[in-house]
């Protein structure tokens, strides 16, 4: 059980590609022994070090379409042929048992999950500049023009999207953007609207 004295609560981080927010979800993670990140169903194949239930639940095709038409997953896509989703039902039990539950997802995952959950925290990562994301995205070489473009209009077009979100975060400088996200959910915590317990009568004072 968690020892935070609030509600727990989804926590979606979204940005880019090449914003690095991945990165920072990973440093976050291993910081907060009480944030946990979501588990997606995935249609595809399991690799050589991947177990079911801790990096992915993998299912069928078939299983999948249950899922969506069941109404069971928060959100879901399909990419490069297989399809990912978010299990309500496991984002649930997590929260039931005080881990607030980190998803990284894109900014249409990211709205699915607010209409679940309307009491998700929702935080963007911004690069410095559109430049240096560009720079960030060559860097990683392996795509022709017409990819380099596709991604670079994607981009355009979700931070165009990210004014929908509670928080930015500008990754100009790893540690400190780790540390936003973490002060971030901090003070979700510290909100009034999720507190279990306030002062007492005899703290209630002006003293």
């Amino acid at each position: 059980m968690s020892g935070r004295d609030s509600a727990s609560f989804p926590v979606v981080v979204s940005g880019p590609s090449g914003v690095g927010k991945t990165t920072i979800v990973e440093r976050v993670l291993s910081a907060d022994p009480l944030l946990c990140a979501s588990i997606s169903a995935t249609t595809r194949e399991a690799r050589a070090n991947e177990m079911d239930g801790r990096d992915y639940f993998f299912v069928t095709p078939e299983r999948f379409e249950e899922m969506k038409q069941g109404g069971d997953l928060v959100e879901w896509a399909e990419v490069h042929g297989a399809f990912y989703g978010t299990p309500q039902a496991y984002v649930e039990e997590r929260l039931a048992q005080g881990f607030d539950v980190l998803l990284n997802i894109d900014i249409q995952g990211g709205n699915s999950v607010r209409k679940v959950f309307p009491d998700a925290v929702m935080i963007f990562i911004l690069p410095p500049s559109f430049d240096v994301l560009e720079k960030r995205i060559r860097s990683r070489g392996g795509m022709d023009p017409g990819e380099l473009e596709r991604r670079l209009e994607t981009a355009r077009i979700e931070i165009t999207a990210s004014r929908g979100y509670d928080y930015l975060i500008i990754n100009d400088h790893l540690d400190r953007a780790t540390r936003d996200l973490g002060a971030v959910v901090v003070a979700e915590h510290r909100r009034r609207s999720r507190c279990r317990t306030g002062p007492s009568e005899g703290n209630a004072g002006g003293h």
